[in-house]
């Protein structure tokens, strides 16, 4: 058996996950975490990801945290065998894995049949040559004339899944979304639990969020870290990218945390479209007292 709680950022995930863990642990069955958000595989990057610390996990073990140091760049096909090998040791162990995170791509690598194109290191230097002179906009608009699905789901200002999405395209002449899983099957039993908020309540909820990480020291996070040690991937996460540019002096801490805010906005509207694909998911609002129940009665245990 497998556990996902999936939803937007802000709908209170890790919380439920703990509560969902320990209420099963009551009932007999042991429950671990398994990480399935991109930007907590990062080493370091505690605050802008509201990443879960230590200290708060009730000593359930979480796996796939802390994975990636700042320079490296995240990969979903890599994920996807580190997650599936971390999901059957823990089932070799009689426990349950709870997989928990928002990065729908990366859910879906690990519930679904999901299978990676290989990569052709000549388009691709191509693509990210243009995406340097033109701008992720550009490549957006690119994709969107080949395959308007794929650009509507990864949106215009992610430049490496766009360049990754017209190299697809390129090499295999189908759309990018043509390799993507029949989500009417998993690939093991899967209960899917998904959190959910009213958009007044989770906007209210994501801009008080984004003003505490600069309250809670963001920028010294990013100072610690060294903005010019940061690979693609991790600087130009969002709330990372605009606190590199505080430090840089190429924007004031209002516009930065404006700017984060926004675009937090616009990623949680993405994965509410993302995950509202997942057929037979219980979806729980997140302010629901009796959450955990409801999520234990969907698992059946």
């Amino acid at each position: 058996m497998l556990i996902s709680i999936i939803g937007a950022t802000g709908t209170g995930k890790s919380g439920l996950s703990l509560d969902v863990a320990e209420a099963l642990a009551r009932r007999g069955h042991a429950a671990e975490v398994v990480n399935a958000d991109a930007m907590q595989l990062y080493r370091g990057m505690e605050i802008g990801t509201a990443k879960l610390p230590v200290a708060e996990r009730r000593g359930i073990p979480h796996h796939l945290f802390d994975l990636l140091d700042v320079g490296d760049e995240a990969s979903v096909a890599d994920y996807q065998v580190h997650a599936r090998e971390v999901i059957e040791e823990i089932q070799e162990r009689g426990s349950i894995p709870l997989l928990v995170g928002g990065s729908g791509l990366y859910v879906s690598s690990v519930i679904y049949d999901f299978k990676f194109p290989g990569t052709d290191p000549v388009i691709r230097e191509r693509l990210e040559a243009e995406l340097l002179q033109v701008g992720p906009g550009v490549m957006h608009r690119q994709l969107k004339a080949v395959d308007p699905a794929a650009a509507e789901a990864i949106g215009a200002s992610n430049g490496r899944r766009l360049v990754r999405a017209l190299e697809v395209v390129e090499m295999t002449g189908e759309p990018f979304g043509s390799g993507l899983p029949d989500e009417s099957a998993f690939r093991q039993p899967t209960t899917l639990i998904g959190l959910t908020a009213p958009r007044e309540t989770l906007v209210q909820r994501l801009d008080r969020r984004v003003e505490q990480m600069w309250r809670d020291g963001l920028l010294e996070e990013v100072r610690g870290i060294g903005p010019t040690t940061m690979g693609v991937t991790a600087s130009r996460a969002i709330g990372y990218a605009q606190a590199i540019a505080q430090i840089n002096g190429e924007m004031d801490e209002a516009d930065a945390i404006e700017q984060t805010a926004a675009l937090t906005r616009r990623y949680a509207r993405r994965q509410v479209g993302w995950f509202k694909r997942y057929p037979g998911t219980t979806w729980i609002d997140s302010d629901d007292a009796q959450r955990v129940d409801a999520a234990l009665g969907s698992i059946g245990l």
